[in-house]
């Protein structure tokens, strides 16, 4: 909980972020949201911290509204996001009552959710659909969608949100804040990125002041791993390979790296960021075998080199300018060399435009 200084520091910062959140989040939303009682919140498949901690934290705010919500996904939670209080309320199946209304959060897509976006896809037409998400590459003609590509994070809208419907951003002793400052250390790599803004900082600073330990999230998300994970983060570093001249870097990992280091394919998570801090390179790829015939690519740019949601739109991925993935439907070899000729294409046009 709180203390007494950190409750008036809440205070200041709530006030100060309240006519950015009045500004900022769709009244449209709000009026849902202040309306349903019964909600689903679905993220995408094999959430992040961004994902997990948005759809926990606004679970837990529409929860001191009354509301009954099930948080759904496709996929089990990766252990590192243990750091998340609630994390145990994530379901993988719908509860025995429908919802007078389903969100999407970090995503825009119901085909992005996996199998719990098809739950949401065989929901009466007549049920209220929204939309919370901060990705540039995303589009929606929901009429309740909130996409904010300047937001750092889709846990920074929320904390807005929160703000919007007079939320207790410090309750469960702090156990909301928390959700909210994973998802913000997470896709700021501890405010690192350049998607970080002075709203974001203010929202961080609301956090801690309601009781996210944000510098202990930092460690168990970024400083903390096993030695599987070590293990097998040496394994596919030291066999990192590039191209064009240095410019690109990339990495592969199949299946047999997994068993070799006994590590899980969640383990892999940083890999790419490691890439990405090659000097010499403004583009760092790394492609994960996501069986025979499928590979999952993660994408990270610098400034003034290649964009990476052009990167994943060849094949129907999506992100940031400098943050990006996607799934090819090709084993992992096909799809290294198919990632290659497309980063080599965007270099070859803007060298020629």
């Amino acid at each position: 909980m709180p203390n007494e200084r950190d409750a008036s520091e809440l205070q200041r910062a709530v006030a100060a972020l309240a006519p950015l959140a009045a500004t900022a989040v769709p009244e449209s939303l709000v009026d849902l949201l202040r309306g349903a009682r019964r909600l689903w919140i679905t993220p995408h498949e094999r959430p992040d911290g961004d994902a997990l901690g948005a759809a926990l934290a606004l679970q837990a705010i529409l929860e001191q509204r009354g509301a009954k919500v099930a948080v759904i996904s496709a996929d089990a939670p990766a252990a590192v996001y243990d750091v998340i209080p609630s994390i145990g309320r994530v379901a993988h199946k719908a509860p025995p009552w429908q919802p007078d209304a389903a969100i999407l959060v970090d995503c825009a897509d119901p085909g992005r959710a996996g199998s719990a976006g098809a739950l949401l896809a065989a929901l009466p037409a007549t049920t209220p659909r929204a939309i919370i998400d901060h990705h540039v590459s995303n589009r929606s003609d929901e009429p309740t969608a909130w996409i904010d590509p300047h937001a750092a994070a889709t846990c920074e809208m929320v904390a807005l949100l929160g703000i919007a419907l007079d939320a207790d951003l410090a309750a469960d002793n702090g156990a909301i804040a928390t959700a909210l400052g994973a998802g913000l250390i997470m896709d700021t790599a501890t405010f690192q990125h350049g998607n970080t803004t002075p709203r974001t900082l203010q929202v961080a600073a609301l956090l801690l002041a309601a009781g996210a330990p944000l510098s202990e999230i930092s460690r168990r998300l970024y400083r903390s791993r096993p030695l599987s994970q070590v293990k097998l983060h040496a394994r596919v570093l030291g066999r990192v390979e590039r191209s064009d001249a240095g410019r690109t870097v990339w990495a592969t990992l199949s299946g047999a790296d997994l068993v070799a280091t006994g590590a899980s394919a969640e383990e892999s998570e940083g890999i790419v960021d490691a890439l990405a801090q090659v000097v010499e390179a403004d583009v760092a790829m790394f492609l994960k075998e996501d069986g025979p015939s499928a590979t999952r690519l993660s994408v990270r740019t610098k400034e003034h080199g290649p964009d990476a949601t052009e990167i994943v739109a060849t094949f129907g991925g999506g992100g940031h300018a400098r943050a990006a993935g996607a799934t090819i439907p090709l084993a992992l070899s096909e799809a290294s060399a198919a990632a290659l000729t497309v980063v080599a294409a965007l270099r070859a046009g803007a060298h020629t435009s």
